[in-house]
């Protein structure tokens, strides 16, 4: 278990100036507690103890990765310290302990769950499914399921796919989409779980799969991050559009409350704008990659109406 402080030193005086903003507005949009009313639920946990546990991914490139010192960073990250500062500001608790815990997409929801995380703010997709079991924050992501392929594999979208192998994410929305199109279909392919989205590219880069499947932005991370970006292509028509949100236990509604504040603040004042150039629109750590992935209309369109529900 790791365990510091949650707040990383800023890159350069861009990060400063970002952080200084979003801790104001911390304090601004108080209260989200009634005065008269005390904290409950995870917010009474976190006063007692002193401490929030927070839930990281370690390989989602740019939303929640390590850095060159094994650090959690990314645009995900950002997000939760946005919310982190909220809930200092709002138990006047400045000096509150921030502890790191890792996750993968199969045990994110059990370990929210039993208690071991108190929220998670990743690359976790807002659904009907899960939301049987947790809760979402407002949403600060809005994404399109496709393919990342060799740009020599002749493959331009899904039907291309036929008797083809595939890899996907264990766990994951996109795993459970491109099964039941093999069963519907009846395309014959060959498909992988892999653990996580580093084993995914790591058997498209050395051909034992045809084409990696997963959210957009997750496929430009990877597909940056590698020596040569340009033998590589994003294709297909989306096979759906999806939307990330912070998961917490559920029927907790003061720290709802407190989180969709956070995040619908950070997105009406332009301070999520930043963060999305800072993680999407300029080098980041820790090789100096691009993404080169601007904003696209749908994120816009959440940005102006901040909500909390699926995408559709």
């Amino acid at each position: 278990m790791q365990q510091t402080r949650f707040r990383l030193s800023p890159r350069h005086a861009f990060g400063a100036c970002l952080s200084a903003l979003a801790a104001a507005l911390a304090v601004v949009s108080l209260p989200v507690i009634a005065a008269d009313a005390a904290p409950t639920g995870t917010l009474k946990k976190i006063q007692d103890q002193h401490v929030v546990t927070i839930g990281y991914r370690d390989a989602s490139i740019p939303f929640s990765y390590y850095d060159a010192q094994q650090k959690p960073i990314g645009y995900s990250i950002d997000i939760a310290n946005l919310i982190i500062d909220r809930i200092k500001a709002q138990l006047k608790q400045g000096d509150l302990q921030v502890r790191l815990i890792p996750i993968t997409s199969q045990n994110r929801i059990s370990l929210l769950q039993n208690g071991t995380i108190d929220f998670e703010c990743t690359s976790t997709t807002n659904n009907a499914a899960r939301a049987q079991q947790v809760d979402f924050s407002n949403s600060f992501f809005d994404i399109g399921t496709r393919l990342l392929v060799r740009q020599n594999s002749g493959i331009h979208d899904f039907a291309d796919l036929k008797g083809k192998t595939v890899v996907v994410g264990a766990g994951t929305t996109s795993e459970k989409s491109i099964r039941n199109m093999n069963v519907e279909k009846s395309m014959g392919m060959n498909i992988i779980s892999a653990k996580d989205h580093s084993e995914s590219f790591l058997m498209l880069s050395t051909g034992r799969a045809k084409a990696m499947m997963m959210d957009d932005a997750l496929l430009a991370g990877e597909r940056a991050k590698t020596s040569r970006p340009e033998d590589y292509a994003i294709v297909g028509t989306p096979q759906s559009f999806e939307a990330y949100g912070c998961m917490l236990r559920k029927n907790d509604a003061q720290l709802k409350a407190l989180m969709d504040a956070a995040i619908a603040d950070a997105e009406r004042s332009g301070v999520a704008t930043a963060i999305y150039k800072k993680w999407f629109m300029a080098p980041i750590p820790p090789k100096g990659i691009n993404l080169n992935f601007p904003m696209s209309t749908r994120m816009q369109t959440l940005f102006a109406h901040p909500n909390d529900k699926p995408a559709s």
